[in-house]
């Protein structure tokens, strides 16, 4: 299924359907502030194992982050932080970051494992938040790409509908995506250790 939601403005009936797939366990793609993503509730583990299978990957070997609404949620799933860190990421996000921290009881045991850590996100997208605030919980984050590569379709929702048509429950028509992925921070230390530069410039914000 793929549905056209306007960033701009995104249609209360069109967002709630969204979230009735996320709760009956489907799989979307959907809109960030960088690259379509793939993702499910993240309290739903045989939908998360879905989208390891559509990844071609093992559960305990992913790096799957967490879609958030704002501030208020990330706290709720990572151990606490400093003050410091805290207005870094107020000025950062929403924004094209993944910041990467340790995690907290409430991160779901099937997505922690033995890594003890959580990838966060706040995009600076209403599409993707607004289906978390609906949802009341965060959604799995895994861009739409090939290996490291991103591939030509991963912009233009329409091409991405016809590759997942067959994989996912539904597909998000936001307009064309970004073809750069986020900055990957680990903030695991104190610090902040880019792990990956990309569409966010960190520097802008200390």
């Amino acid at each position: 299924m793929l549905i056209r939601i306007y960033p701009e403005n995104p249609n209360e009936k069109s967002i709630q359907q969204v979230v009735d797939v996320l709760i009956k366990g489907g799989l979307i793609i959907y809109p960030t502030d960088t690259v379509y993503g793939l993702g499910c509730d993240i309290t739903n583990p045989k939908a998360i194992e879905r989208i390891c299978k559509i990844r071609g990957i093992k559960l305990e070997k992913a790096n799957f982050s967490f879609i958030c609404y704002d501030l208020s949620h990330i706290s709720d799933y990572i151990k606490p932080i400093d003050t410091e860190t805290f207005r870094i990421l107020k000025k950062a996000l929403p924004g094209p970051f993944t910041f990467i921290f340790n995690a907290n009881n409430n991160v779901p045991k099937l997505l922690s494992s033995n890594k003890k850590t959580v990838g966060i996100r706040v995009p600076d997208n209403t599409i993707a938040r607004e289906i978390v605030r609906v949802l009341g919980n965060p959604i799995i984050s895994t861009s739409i790409h090939d290996d490291d590569e991103i591939i030509e379709y991963s912009t233009d929702p329409e091409l991405i509908h016809e590759k997942y048509e067959d994989l996912v429950d539904l597909v998000i028509d936001g307009g064309y995506g970004d073809n750069e992925a986020s900055t990957v921070v680990d903030c695991t230390t104190g610090t902040f250790d880019i792990l990956r530069q990309g569409k966010g410039k960190l520097e802008l914000y200390q």
